[in-house]
């Protein structure tokens, strides 16, 4: 790189506004050859939307990035367009278009690039882009950005994936909350894969997208979103397999250190029906008064599009309840024509009258036994409290454990507010299903027609898994899997003792016959995947939180809540309460300043506390609003699969700084290296920190320590992206970065 070009790129980096969304654009006053006119304001580029299209075949993932920046201000501006080259990405091509003219981009390798890092950090003050310092760099000049107009910028380039144990990984740099001045307008990946081996697993711990599976070589995945600020790059990863089922395994362990693990289990693609498993499912639903109206006409509707869609090889049964319950059949019947006819006509009849017997409704479903070799399931739809028979929930749950005998699961639909979800959820926890709630505003058919599709199609019943060789696993979420339907998958996360090889057995049912699945997996010394360890962790601590609800506090549990909460930076309305609560009496003021010591303005951190509370204490209601929202966030806790799981609860998160700013609480932390790092004001603590008991090395931000450092362990980068006063553990020694 020639030196009046590193030059240029400086003199335009001192005073420059940054936007960053796959790319970021530094700007200046055109015409001033990186020199800044007087009185020149710099204006930040807002990144209008950012379009990803990923073609994957084999190895090879070409990506086209189509962007639009827009300068808000009345002057010209130039720049510099720098696009950070995916972590451990090799790039084949790499072409770039700027409104329709083909540009050549310049490629920096990762120690030219932390050259011009550094030289940003000394100038601006601003070590934020510290965090790309391992990574190579494109960059091109871009003259002019006009005023009050846009940048069209296209990229496309190709790279070689890595490929782990038959996984593959496509990573996009999307991490942009830091350099976006407003949100982005729309975001949207569409991704297809092509492989020569089945595709069976496809999972992404970034981002919930929606996967289409085309055939058993190839799958879509898609992702959009509109008026978003990005803040955790984009991730997938795809497995490969030869085998009926795929499981995928990524880890997470510092070296010395117990590990995590995650593994995603999924049927590979599914041609026909041939392989689906003949089912019995009984419809349980509520008719009692209350129902009337527009409740009523949407169960029907859901009731009449899963019987519909039935399999063949079906049999089903529906029971209606209110004083007293009865079914139409009386046992199981057969999908065809004649009973189908004969239960629209049943359910189009249905009228709403009477109390709420579910003692009835559920001793009448369970009446007949479950066939072995056939899943059998209950679905319970209701929108009140048991007022006939037996209305004490441990009675009732006791009378429904006895009655459900075979272990049929029963998957809770709860509609409006006026429902006991203490009750509900015991009924699902004890079959291992899942529940469901449905507001009073939301469409009831779409939400039960959109469950009945998910679990129409068995493919292997009473999953289980097991390991075998020299590695241990432990505190695996969830304990027990749940059966496996066509296009589903499962994901299961845990802990291990140490690397080694390793072989997992999957063993289930079909059609009464006994399966077992052996995939052989290795266990090592990986420090990314750090969302790892925050997904086991929000598993855990939903559990534990909704064993607290159902079943009452106990001091050990609470204590495990908040010391995970706490570590891993699991932040939710729950678990603010018990971190702030611990932080106060365990924290040492001396040495470590809590991390909410200079975050509140006055008075807030009583308001946000007692806030905090009333959340915590939400989880002894029974009923009403926040009792199902309490129980639905948990259940997304316990079953989190991505990083937007982690967040629930984060729009009530909110309070008012020092400066009167409005900030959110969930927000300010961070996860670096598998655990949290919070802000506390101006600076950012490590939550190894407090227990750390060497001395700090005191780190002169931007000095030549400071810099040593860095080159000598480019991890640090992480934690020096934080900010200019982070007091941080690398490599068990504490280390304090201060301006």
């Amino acid at each position: 790189m020639k030196s009046k070009s590193i030059i240029a790129v400086i003199l335009a980096i001192l005073f420059a506004k940054i936007t960053f969304a796959g790319g970021f654009i530094i700007v200046s006053p055109s015409g001033t050859a990186g020199w800044v006119q007087p009185g020149f304001n710099p204006y930040m580029l807002e990144n209008k939307s950012l379009k990803v299209s990923v073609t994957i075949d084999g190895l090879i993932a070409t990506t086209v990035v189509d962007q639009i920046f827009y300068n808000p201000g009345n002057s010209n501006l130039q720049g510099w367009f720098l696009f950070p080259v995916p972590k451990g990405a090799v790039l084949k091509n790499f072409s770039m278009e700027i409104n329709g003219k083909k540009m050549e981009a310049e490629l920096l390798d990762a120690d030219k690039a932390r050259n011009i890092y550094e030289e940003i950090v000394r100038k601006m003050r601003d070590p934020a882009l510290l965090e790309y310092s391992e990574q190579n760099l494109f960059k091109v000049r871009i003259f002019p950005i006009e005023a009050r107009s846009e940048k069209h910028i296209t990229i496309s380039y190709s790279e070689i994936l890595s490929k782990d144990n038959n996984l593959l990984e496509y990573i996009f740099p999307l991490n942009t909350e830091k350099y976006t001045a407003k949100p982005l307008s729309n975001v949207s990946f569409d991704m297809q894969a092509k492989e020569t081996s089945k595709i069976t697993t496809v999972y992404s711990p970034s981002h919930k997208v929606e996967i289409i599976r085309n055939s058993e070589n190839s799958v879509r995945v898609g992702y959009e979103e509109k008026s978003v600020k990005p803040d955790v790059d984009f991730s997938l990863y795809i497995g490969l397999s030869e085998s009926n089922f795929g499981v995928s395994l990524i880890n997470s362990k510092a070296a010395g250190e117990e590990g995590f693990f995650l593994m995603d289990i999924s049927p590979s693609f599914i041609k026909n029906n041939e392989e689906v498993i003949d089912k019995d499912i009984t419809f349980v639903l509520d008719v009692s008064g209350s129902m009337a109206g527009e409740k009523m006409e949407q169960a029907k509707k859901a009731l009449l599009f899963c019987i519909e869609n039935l399999n063949k090889g079906d049999r089903f049964e529906i029971i209606k309840f209110s004083t007293q319950a009865s079914a139409l059949f009386g046992k199981r019947s057969e999908s065809n024509s004649v009973n189908i006819q004969k239960a629209k006509i049943f359910i189009n009849e249905l009228k709403p009258i009477g109390g709420t017997n579910m003692q009835e409704a559920f001793e009448l479903a369970c009446a007949e036994k479950a066939v072995a070799g056939r899943p059998n399931f209950i679905v319970f739809i209701t929108d009140g409290k048991p007022t006939v028979g037996e209305t004490q929930n441990e009675k009732l749950l006791s009378l429904i454990t006895a009655a459900n005998g075979e272990h049929t699961r029963i998957f809770t639909f709860g509609v409006g507010e006026d429902l006991n979800t203490h009750l509900l959820d015991k009924i699902t926890e004890t079959t291992k299903a899942y529940r469901t709630y449905i507001g009073t505003n939301e469409d009831m058919e779409l939400k039960i027609s959109d469950f009945y599709t998910k679990i129409s199609s068995p493919i292997l019943t009473d999953p289980k898994i097991s390991f075998s060789g020299n590695v241990k696993t432990s505190e695996i979420y969830p304990a027990d899997l749940s059966d496996f339907f066509k296009g589903s998958s499962q994901t299961v996360l845990g802990r291990y003792d140490k690397n080694g090889d390793a072989t997992v057995f999957l063993e289930g049912m079909i059609n009464g016959k006994p399966q077992k699945f052996t995939f052989k997996v290795e266990f090592k010394d990986v420090e990314q995947n750090e969302f790892v360890p925050v997904l086991w962790a929000t598993r855990k601590i939903g559990f534990l939180l909704d064993q607290i609800r159902l079943n009452g506090a106990q001091k050990e549990l609470v204590d495990e809540v908040t010391m995970l909460a706490k570590k891993y930076g699991v932040i939710t309305p729950y678990t603010s309460y018990l971190i702030l609560e611990d932080e106060l009496v365990t924290t040492n003021p001396a040495n470590n300043p809590p991390i909410f010591r200079g975050r509140f303005g006055v008075g807030e951190v009583d308001d946000f506390a007692d806030k905090s509370k009333k959340e915590y204490e939400n989880m002894n209601k029974s009923s009403g609003s926040e009792s199902i929202q309490t129980s639905a966030e948990f259940q997304s806790l316990s079953g989190a699969r991505s990083i937007d799981d982690v967040k629930q609860g984060v729009s009530r998160m909110m309070y008012k700084d020092v400066n009167g700013q409005e900030q959110n609480f969930a927000m300010q932390v961070r996860n670096i290296q598998g655990r949290a790092v919070y802000q506390s004001g101006n600076h950012w603590i490590d939550v190894y920190s407090e227990k750390n008991t060497s001395k700090a090395i005191n780190l002169k931000f931007g000095e030549k320590e400071y810099f040593d450092l860095l080159n000598k362990y480019p991890q640090v980068s992480q934690f020096y992206a934080l900010g200019t006063n982070v007091r941080f553990v690398f490599n068990k020694q504490v280390y304090q970065v201060e301006e």
